[in-house]
């Protein structure tokens, strides 16, 4: 591949260079981009990498209500304290809560049916959305929710009307989507008067985690007048005449371990109950972590885009362990740890951005991360997959843990592990023989006629054993390394010189038909949400083969143009909705696509890159409820076009240089571990789009990518624009 000095060609989403007041990021930040269309972000009270998600759940228990909020409905039956953000399946909204007056069913109600359980419409005219807080009015009962948090505590302020039978309802019985709580109970505790003064209890489930296990710990600003307990999983807190304005607080600490867990963590975390107070500390523990990257630009809806999508990166991993570091390994044993322990890892979505950029920019986690993926090998046998709340779900293909595992390990952190430590989790994951790998293992590819999905599930472990080459290689350890770079090698078999694209190949050498690579059958294909032009491109551990099999790099340049040239659309009844964000057959709402349009800096033509992504800033991200291409896949979707504004993006697995791309703003400051790493894109913007020359800390600089060390040594990095 050619190695070149950049020259680009785009039009720039905003143009951006003077500098506006930093001290609150968080103003700049829309949690409601991505409420709308298939974003299925979070919307509620939260804190950086928080346990707690706390926010308002919804009736709708369907796909677009992943999240449990949806910007087209209103309805709320609750808010609960655990939540996902922008996944393609829905689970948790553990430990709702709902303030109410008068009788209500113990149910989650449909909205055909006013009275059918205690939900209420929320008055989205009087919403407000924050980094860290929450409120809205229901309609229905004349109260006004607010809502904050710490990391393992969600504090919630409710304002009542006049009423003679007000009371706080605990929900244990609804998740959300596919979750359906197995047991729940409660534990109350009351002073000498005999009145409520604390509740505690435990909601188990299974839905996409299989054995979900939460324990709770609530108290009251105010005696509770008497408590009751329905067969459905419902606790009702009596709190009995309410005068017009009076505020009801309450605290609910959440713990993976215990009941008494979940007491310490409340003590550690809130003891008081200052509303403001933990509503400011939130807001500034947001700031912190938003400040890590500071962006000059005078158009507020780019700066908004920006910080939403950083914010939203931020979201997850979460936490998932006590304060004193107790947690509940994978093999559902509770455990004490020595380090931070985090869940929500949604790794074949997040391996391509989202973790390459938290090595940047949060690396005082890092250790963290990998110490929570070696217990995980330790306790289900292998690195995760995706992993939530303890449980492997084994969602979607590959051996996505193992990327973003060997991608830590090649940029140092090893979180005390020794070689041979880190060389058994990476190898004993790659030969574990189940999800198709057995087939791999057997024929050296995966066949079609065995396997749905082969083809998708072949090239994904490919990536992964190319990650565990550079790994490998990193230790020292070069015949492991050759041998599973080889390995990596095995999408090759998918190789159709007639048609030039990668085709399922049954065990008997013949290609599946019929076959168009526009095609889509969702789950049953021979691709993972994606068609043949997309998973064409899916070997950015092996792009040089690619070449080979095309016969030159401007035959595969011709090709990969081809690829935005393609119909803007997907044949098949029963097509993945997951494709989606289309420029041709390029699909940027989901994430094999994500690094395709580095491609063209990888084979010497930046200008096109620049131009597409661009493109992908202008079209696929704006300030809007549907301000999103796809799902938010738990940040992925957000890193993507942080990373890219660095001006540059991790295209290769467990390889730490970033191609060059397009520089959105004309300065950025990144916090990294070396100090300050200034980004300098002088005068970019529609008249000049294209980077023309580069300097490293006032240096000359010739290569199409920057090294990882350069990066977070500190620095300056000047991009020379033009037309």
């Amino acid at each position: 591949m050619k190695k070149i000095l950049f020259a680009a060609a785009a039009v720039l989403l905003a143009a951006c260079s003077a500098p506006r007041d930093n001290t609150d990021l968080a103003s700049f930040v829309n949690p409601k981009i991505g409420t709308g269309g298939h974003g299925h972000v979070f919307v509620g009270a939260n804190v950086p990498f928080g346990f707690v998600q706390l926010g308002p759940t919804s009736i709708p228990q369907v796909w677009d209500w992943c999240s449990g909020y949806h910007d087209s409905d209103n309805t709320v039956i609750g808010f609960s304290h655990t939540h996902l953000s922008g996944t393609g399946i829905g689970d948790l909204f553990d430990i709702t809560v709902m303030p109410v007056i008068g009788p209500t069913a113990p149910a989650r109600g449909t909205e055909d049916d006013p009275e059918s359980g205690a939900w209420s419409y929320a008055d989205r005219s009087k919403e407000i959305t924050e980094p860290g807080y929450y409120s809205v009015p229901l309609t229905r009962y004349g109260i006004t929710a607010e809502l904050t948090a710490t990391s393992r505590v969600g504090l919630h302020r409710y304002t009542f009307p006049e009423a003679s039978d007000a009371a706080i309802l605990f929900d244990l019985e609804n998740g959300g989507c596919w979750d359906r709580v197995t047991d729940a109970g409660f534990e109350v505790l009351k002073n000498d008067g005999g009145k409520i003064i604390a509740l505690g209890g435990h909601r188990y489930s299974s839905g996409w985690a299989k054995n979900q296990k939460i324990f709770f710990w609530a108290t009251f600003s105010t005696p509770i007048e008497d408590f009751t307990v329905t067969k459905d999983f419902y606790g009702r807190c009596n709190l009995g005449n309410t005068a017009t304005g009076q505020q009801v607080l309450v605290k609910v600490a959440l713990s993976p371990v215990s009941i008494e867990g979940a007491r310490a963590n409340m003590e550690a975390e809130l003891p008081g109950w200052d509303f403001e107070a933990v509503k400011a500390d939130a807001r500034t523990a947001w700031n912190n972590e938003l400040a890590k990257m500071s962006v000059e630009c005078k158009d507020k809806d780019s700066k908004t885009v920006f910080y939403t999508a950083l914010y939203h990166t931020m979201i997850a991993p979460s936490t998932y362990n006590d304060v004193n570091g107790q947690y509940r390994g994978s093999d559902d044993v509770v455990r004490q740890g020595d380090f931070h322990n985090y869940t929500t890892l949604s790794l074949w979505d997040t391996y391509r951005a989202a973790h390459p950029l938290m090595t940047i920019i949060h690396p005082e986690m890092m250790d963290d991360i990998v110490k929570t993926f070696y217990r995980i090998y330790k306790e289900q046998g292998d690195l995760p997959v995706w992993h939530l709340m303890g449980n492997e779900t084994d969602c979607m293909v590959g051996n996505p843990g193992l990327i973003v595992f060997a991608d830590a390990v090649v940029k140092g952190f090893r979180a005390g592990l020794t070689d041979q430590e880190i060389l058994d989790a990476m190898v004993t994951t790659a030969n574990m023989p189940d999800r198709g790998q057995n087939y791999r293992l057997t024929y050296g590819f995966i066949p079609a006629d065995l396997y749905h999905e082969a083809v998708a599930n072949d090239m994904e472990y490919a990536i992964a054993d190319a990650a565990l080459a550079n790994a490998a290689a990193a230790l020292g350890q070069d015949k492991l390394a050759g041998d599973f770079v080889e390995r990596s090698h095995s999408w090759r078999h998918y190789w159709d010189p007639k048609t030039q694209f990668l085709r399922g190949r049954k065990t008997d050498g013949k290609f599946t038909e019929p076959f168009d690579p526009i095609y889509s059958r969702h789950e049953t294909s021979d691709y993972t949400e994606g068609t043949g032009w997309q998973y064409l491109w899916l070997v950015p551990q092996d792009v040089d083969g690619l070449v080979d099999f095309f016969g030159s790099e401007e035959a595969t340049l011709a090709k990969l143009d081809g690829l935005f040239e393609a119909p803007d659309h997907i044949e098949g009844e029963n097509a993945s909705p997951d494709i989606s964000g289309l420029i041709g057959q390029y699909a940027h709402g989901n994430e094999p696509s994500h690094h395709t349009l580095y491609l063209y800096s990888m084979l010497g033509q930046p200008d096109k890159a620049a131009d597409r992504i661009r493109q992908v800033y202008k079209e696929m991200y704006f300030n809007d409820v549907e301000g999103l291409a796809g799902n938010e896949d738990v940040g992925q979707m957000s890193a993507w076009l942080v990373l890219s504004s660095m001006g540059f993006y991790q295209v290769e697995p467990a390889r730490p240089r970033f191609w060059f791309g397009a520089p959105q703003f004309e300065k950025m400051t990144v916090k990294v571990a070396g100090g300050d790493f200034v980004i300098t894109a002088k005068g970019v913007g529609p008249d000049k789009p294209h980077i023309k020359g580069i300097k490293l800390n006032g240096k000359p600089y010739t290569l199409p990518y920057i090294q990882y060390e350069d990066i977070v040594a500190g620095g300056t990095l000047e991009f020379t624009m033009g037309k």
